[in-house]
């Protein structure tokens, strides 16, 4: 099958959250698989200079120069390079969003005549879908956080070149504003997002960010197809930037990691108390602010741990981050900003790992943190819900923890029952087994969208 993929972040090209992990697993998992798949993204500042195999398409495909790299065999990834839109400090953000995403788009739907299935991913990339709408193809669109809609003033509609009749209740049109989410919704063949709880729960206006109708109204059309890993990248036994190989076979090098992050961090080394990590946006959305209050009433009480984090967002959280740190020296250590290997070095010396979000589509630090022998602390939500298993349900497949209400104290608790499970070294070991054992690679998830491809194209 002949499969292009767009999106507006593709790691290791580009990164902000889980979205660029997600697009360019589930890529490469499909070109493994034998499918013949393009992914667009677009140039940023650095691709070029990291990349130097990069080579122009060869042929005007599109009003921006297009380059092209194939990084493994049945993949190639091509990058929209317009200077103007793309050569900015931050991947979004900027005043100009929407001449910048609806230009990528139109690149996107050009570039996408030759395939079989389109397969766009966020409001980046949603305008593809009714730019798309009378071509033969299949076409796809994934919600990876309908929090984020790409809503703009009415006037941006004009950009699109679409006709006027798409700019109603039925189409773009949103309470006045062009919302490019909802118009990748409405005019994809099939709408589908990260887990299958999301799913359900964006049908409702607590999840739904107001546009819990637009996805009643998909019907059938609408599902939810859980994110995988990509174990190549996240593994334990081959990662150069971790302390000791470890794996649920010999689990050892597991306590030589926490050691390392504990000394690189200036944490206290001590191996009797549980080290608890969380790798985040810092926004209200990933429970932050629960966290940081359950942090500081349980370190204030006297209980026994540390903490370890990273990550950036919102001014008031860094700021309260920074606080946490100046008030607890030796037990919490957090970095501001996003560095990749010291994310794995965090999911290899965590004895937890903590994830109080208020809604999360899907999650894959919970993911990792299984692999990783990190037990995961998660409120039941979304892909956290579907993902992990209670220890409430038994040690011999319980993998994490899991609180239901969105408040410190249900968090502070959940914290205590962690505390305690470390404190049984023999039942820890089993549940971080369990969880080590897991498998949550993309094979699943490229099977589901092959079968939902087929019934589409």
């Amino acid at each position: 099958m002949n499969i292009l993929h767009a999106s507006g972040e593709v790691f290791p090209y580009s990164k902000t959250g889980g979205l660029a992990d997600a697009t360019a697993a589930l890529a490469g998992a499909q070109a493994a698989a034998g499918h013949s798949v393009t992914l667009v993204t677009p140039l940023y500042p650095g691709i070029r200079e990291q990349w130097p195999a990069l080579k122009p398409l060869g042929q005007a495909e599109t009003e921006a120069q297009i380059w092209r790299l194939e990084p493994e065999p049945n993949l190639t990834v091509l990058f929209v390079d317009e200077p103007r839109w793309f050569d900015r400090d931050g991947i979004y953000g900027h005043g100009d969003d929407a001449e910048r995403f609806i230009f990528f788009s139109k690149c996107v739907a050009r570039l996408a005549r030759h395939a079989e299935i389109v397969h766009a991913h966020d409001w980046q990339t949603a305008l593809a879908m009714p730019l798309l709408r009378q071509a033969r193809t299949g076409k796809v669109f994934t919600i990876h956080n309908a929090a984020y809609q790409g809503r703009f003033p009415a006037d941006k509609f004009a950009l699109t070149g679409l006709p006027g009749d798409c700019f109603d209740r039925r189409g773009l049109e949103f309470y006045g504003d062009l919302n490019l989410l909802k118009g990748g919704i409405v005019y994809s063949d099939l709408a589908t997002t990260v887990s299958p709880r999301y799913a359900e729960e964006l049908l409702t206006p607590e999840y739904g960010c107001g546009l819990e109708g637009v996805f009643q109204a998909k019907g059938k059309a609408f599902t939810g197809v859980l994110n995988g890993v990509d174990y190549a990248e996240w593994n334990t036994t081959d990662n150069p930037h971790l302390a000791a190989a470890y794996s649920a076979d010999a689990p050892d090098g597991k306590a030589v990691n926490k050691a390392a992050l504990q000394h690189e961090l200036g944490l206290s080394p001590l191996d009797d108390i549980p080290l608890f990590g969380n790798i985040s946006r810092f926004a209200e959305q990933k429970g932050l602010d629960l966290l940081l209050g359950a942090l500081e009433e349980q370190l204030r009480g006297g209980a026994s741990f540390q903490f370890a984090g990273l990550g950036s967002g919102d001014p008031w959280l860094k700021e309260a981050m920074r606080g946490l740190t100046g008030r607890f020296p030796g037990q919490v250590a957090v970095t501001i900003g996003y560095d990749n290997a010291l994310a794995h070095r965090i999911e290899a010396g965590s004895d937890f790992f903590v994830m109080p979000s208020r809604f999360e589509p899907c999650g894959l630090n919970q993911l990792y943190s299984l692999r990783y022998g990190a037990v995961p602390v998660v409120r039941a939500t979304g892909g956290l819900e579907d993902s992990i298993i209670d220890l409430g349900q038994g040690d011999e497949t319980a993998t994490g923890i899991k609180f239901a209400d969105c408040s410190v104290e249900a968090l502070g608790q959940a914290l205590g029952q962690a505390v305690a499970l470390y404190a049984d070294r023999s039942r820890l070991a089993k549940v971080r087994e369990n969880g080590m054992r897991a498998d949550f690679s993309w094979d699943q998830t490229t099977a589901e969208y092959e079968r939902l491809y087929a019934a589409i194209s």
